[in-house]
């Protein structure tokens, strides 16, 4: 029998990318899933996939804290408790710093970080009874920043900090919190990613055929939780990042803006 048979799970940003591979398997698997999106026809779509299942959906903006506290509610009202939330629902941007918007910095950071806070907040008093898990889908962007996604990093830096502190302060109480960081995986994040003025790029810089699936993503994402995992970071590259960001950080900036940047130019 899986491990996630009868649990209540909830996944924000459940109707694209990695959360509705998260949201697939999931039901696979036998769980009683939760998840939210902004866009309804896909939440529809998801929802006719799987009919007759444990599925319960709702059009949710996870930078709007009322909106993240109804949902939960719902949630509880639906499953009776929450066993497991992923925290999948983010967003990205690529532009310089100095080309960037303000207003652009702050939706991301509301998406990605305050989003985090607003679920867990409202989801923890269950998943303490529970002793079950709080994960965030974080990012190497968490542990290094990238040019062209200063917001991006700053969120991602700013829930990995969350997590982490959560996680000390919750050591005891049998709730693990956990973050993993898929790296480079084929979504939509890129297409969606902010330009400079807010408006979505509509374009991947990079080659998504080639990059890891949504599917064999949630299947690390999932087999971490079973495993009550601290952190998960996929790729032996991410794992170099980090570790020649913490030992040879000057030369790893290099590195980085090579990676990057071609002629001048940001290129990825």
């Amino acid at each position: 029998m899986s491990f996630f048979n009868n649990k209540v799970v909830v996944v924000t940003g459940g109707s694209d990318g990695i959360g509705k591979a998260l949201v697939d398997a999931l039901l696979q698997q036998g769980a009683k899933v939760a998840t939210c999106a902004r866009n309804l026809d896909k939440l529809y779509e998801l929802g006719k996939t799987h009919a007759g299942k444990a599925l319960f959906t709702s059009a949710t903006d996870v930078s709007n804290e009322n909106e993240c506290k109804l949902f939960l509610e719902d949630v509880v009202k639906t499953y009776g408790t929450v066993d497991i939330l992923i925290n999948n629902a983010g967003i990205s941007m690529r532009a310089l710093f100095t080309d960037t918007s303000l207003d652009t910095m702050h939706k991301v950071m509301d998406i990605n970080f305050w989003g985090t806070v607003y679920c867990t907040k409202y989801a923890l008093p269950y998943i303490l009874k529970q002793k079950g898990t709080v994960a965030a889908v974080s990012s190497i962007a968490g542990f290094r920043g990238l040019p062209g996604r200063t917001g991006y990093s700053a969120s991602k830096f700013a829930m990995n900090g969350f997590m982490e502190a959560l996680r000390t302060e919750l050591l005891e109480t049998g709730v693990n919190v956990m973050w993993v960081c898929p790296g480079f995986t084929a979504s939509n994040i890129r297409n969606a990613a902010l330009t400079k003025d807010g408006t979505p790029q509509g374009a991947s810089p990079l080659d998504e055929g080639s990059l890891m699936t949504a599917e064999e993503c949630a299947t690390h994402i999932l087999h971490a939780i079973e495993k009550r995992k601290r952190t998960l970071i996929f790729s032996s590259g991410d794992k170099r990042t980090v570790l020649f960001n913490k030992f040879i950080p000057a030369l790893t900036d290099k590195f980085v803006r090579k990676f990057f940047f071609k002629n001048g130019e940001l290129i990825k």
